[in-house]
């Protein structure tokens, strides 16, 4: 039976893939900023999206990161079935903190509410990573996982089926600063090197296996050690004006570490407490204004839940 609720809202959340040293395997799920999806059944079988903001994303379901997730979630029902989508878009295409991620993830979850929780979580991941294949010509989850999970995942595995394993993790503060320019994901990947040096490859395992430790173990100078990256950052931070400026910066400032956001051009720092991150942000900050560059900072932390629904009123 269908829910009878004639709408829901969905709030979906900014994330951070790779968590530097974890390409394709590792992110977190940021409680800002947020997608706003508002979801309810039709009649009429098949999706409607309407845009909400400026960006003047496609509405055709099959070129829309949100329509596609949803059409790969509708052929897996056996009853015909529509759905209409309003989307707002808080998160900035391109931006590199999982634009695309959260309006995938944020569809399945909405629909998934109003079919009564049909679906498991790994298959709500497998249907929003057509979503992904959208956006990036590649079905990955480093996106989709935390924001429909929550926290921190690992993602061992996607195929057959996603394989997820939920993280614990100590309390984490995050400063992301978002330079006003766009990096496609799809760009992003073509520029890295398909071979990597053996003795690369080590350190980078030694690395996941390190932050994984260390986050599991709440063991802040075991996850600041970790968080290296010797094979996708030293090729795309070319990309990014500021990069070591922030990034050394912001070790100075006290943060345990970071780097990229997914493909960026967004960067994000790890701290302990508060006052690091505040300290963190002025450093973004300096450094984008001596460089003249537009930009965005948000100082938030990790969202344990995901994507939220809630029930709007008839």
């Amino acid at each position: 039976m269908l829910f009878s609720s004639a709408s829901i809202t969905v709030l979906a959340p900014a994330t951070v893939a790779n968590v530097v040293c974890g390409f394709d395997v590792l992110g977190f799920a940021l409680h800002e900023p947020n997608d706003v999806m508002k979801l309810r059944l039709t009649q009429q079988p098949g999706v409607v999206l309407i845009n909400d903001d400026e960006f003047n994303l496609p509405t055709e379901p099959t070129q829309n990161v949100a329509g596609a997730a949803l059409l790969a979630m509708l052929h897996a029902i056996p009853e015909p079935l529509g759905v209409e989508v309003r989307i707002r878009k808080a998160i900035r295409p391109g931006s590199g903190i999982g634009s695309s991620a959260a309006s995938a993830a944020g569809a399945v979850v909405g629909l998934n509410y109003l079919l009564n929780n049909q679906f498991s979580k790994p298959e709500l991941v497998q249907f929003a990573m057509y979503g992904e294949e959208v956006a990036s010509g590649v079905r990955h989850a480093d996106n989709i996982a935390p924001a429909i999970y929550g926290g921190v995942t690992l993602i061992r595995a996607t195929t057959p089926t996603p394989d997820i394993v939920a993280l614990d993790a100590p309390p984490l503060f995050v400063t992301v600063v978002h330079p006003q320019i766009e990096i496609k994901t799809s760009d992003a990947r073509k520029i890295l090197k398909q071979e990597v040096p053996l003795r690369d490859a080590i350190r980078q395992w030694a690395n996941v296996g390190g932050l994984v430790a260390g986050l599991l173990q709440h063991d802040y100078a075991l996850i600041g050690r970790s968080l290296e990256d010797v094979i996708v950052e030293p090729v795309r931070s070319i990309l990014i004006p500021g990069f070591q400026d922030v990034k050394e910066g912001s070790r100075i400032a006290g943060a345990l570490g970071g780097g990229i956001s997914g493909s960026g051009p967004s960067l994000f720092m790890l701290s302990q407490d508060e006052a690091t991150a505040r300290a963190v942000e002025n450093v973004m900050h300096a450094t984008y204004q001596r460089l003249g560059l537009d930009y965005l900072t948000y100082l938030t932390t990790i969202n344990p839940v995901g994507c939220q629904v809630l029930v709007d009123e008839n």
